[in-house]
């Protein structure tokens, strides 16, 4: 039995009820391209292969890496990579098609992989992930909530994040001192709104300042005649806001000074 590593944030599922219930969600179907990032000792792998011929994993860890290719060296293709450095993109032109995501994600990398994987969105359908539980609830969180933030705002015009269930510490071995959560996220088949060059600068300037009023945090991307064209609030708070408000600051915005 190959032990978790710190390093790598490992924390392996084993509680049967949830794996079981994860495996459900996802639903493999016949045709499905199912990648699953960070297998680990592969409890999860067991479930998908058995309802599915082939998936892809992608895992960082060598010792589990040859572990998981001796258990299943014809129906597992396995990438020994970093997920947040991988191509899955590639990955999708190589399988002809599009992705269908899982993995019990490692909470230090979760938001840099969940804005990675936002470089492959038109290469995915769908992602079951297993996350910190606060994690989730910023994905989904609603404007106005304690929530919003960031994460929220730019994940919204391509991802519709549904939550599905908790999961307590004692599902993993070794447990964390959180808990964690499954959410469904699935890629929009049209962006909810046009996302403009400037969205992720205004966004990320908003809310490195989530105290200050819209107008104070945002002085230096955007001019007084963008309030007025948007009709948005310059006194609001950045987390009252809705991303299609981000989005109609952010065609407004000035160039980034060289």
């Amino acid at each position: 039995m190959i032990q978790a590593r710190k390093r790598f944030g490992q924390h392996f599922l084993h509680d049967p009820s949830v794996l079981q219930r994860i495996a459900q969600a996802v639903d493999p179907r016949p045709g499905d391209h199912i990648v699953e990032i960070g297998p680990g000792q592969g409890a999860l792998t067991a479930l998908l292969l058995a309802r599915t011929e082939r998936i892809d994993a992608v895992e960082i860890d060598r010792d589990l890496a040859a572990l998981l290719r001796q258990r299943w060296p014809d129906t597992l293709t396995l990438h020994e990579a970093d997920a947040l450095k991988f191509d899955f993109a590639a990955l999708a032109r190589e399988r002809g098609g599009p992705l269908r995501m899982v993995g019990n994600l490692p909470y230090n990398i979760s938001t840099p992989l969940l804005f990675h994987l936002l470089d492959a969105v038109d290469h995915v359908v769908d992602l079951h992930v297993m996350l910190q539980k606060e994690v989730v609830d910023r994905m989904a969180a609603a404007p106005g909530s304690d929530a919003y933030g960031r994460l929220t705002v730019m994940l919204a015009p391509r991802l519709d994040v549904q939550w599905l269930f908790d999961v307590g510490p004692g599902a993993f071995q070794p447990p964390p001192r959180v808990w964690s959560a499954v959410a469904r996220v699935i890629v929009r088949a049209q962006p909810l709104f046009e996302v403009p060059a400037a969205y992720g600068r205004v966004v990320a300037a908003a809310f490195s300042q989530r105290r200050k009023t819209v107008r104070n945090s945002l002085r230096d991307i955007v001019g007084p005649e963008a309030w007025e064209a948007t009709g948005v609030d310059p006194g609001a708070r950045p987390e009252v806001l809705a991303p299609a408000q981000f989005a109609a600051l952010a065609a407004l915005a000035r160039p980034r000074a060289l």
